[in-house]
């Protein structure tokens, strides 16, 4: 399935070293597209994966992950406004 996986996640009370934390276990699974930003073809178990180390760091009265799933990527429309910067175009 093609995702795109966007968090958003509060500086204060530690938020900056979870932020990091965030970051580097979705970029093990996806393609950083902007801040925080990411998207990519994954599977359902890698999903599940990714979730579960998500678990361990985000707090959930103050972090928001969202994920936005396609069966494919070609279903899903992409429009920009502005820079254009696809980095997942780079690929095959």
């Amino acid at each position: 399935m093609y995702v795109v996986l966007i968090y958003d996640i509060p500086l204060e009370d530690g938020g900056a070293r979870i932020q990091r934390n965030v970051f580097k276990i979705c970029k093990k699974y996806l393609f950083h597209i902007q801040l925080s930003v990411f998207e990519g073809d994954i599977s359902k178990v890698q999903l599940k994966q990714l979730k579960n180390e998500l678990d361990k760091y985000i707090r959930k009265e103050k972090d928001s992950i969202i994920v936005f799933k396609s069966r494919e990527k070609r279903w899903l429309e992409k429009e920009f406004y502005g820079k254009v910067d696809d980095i997942t175009d780079n690929f095959l």
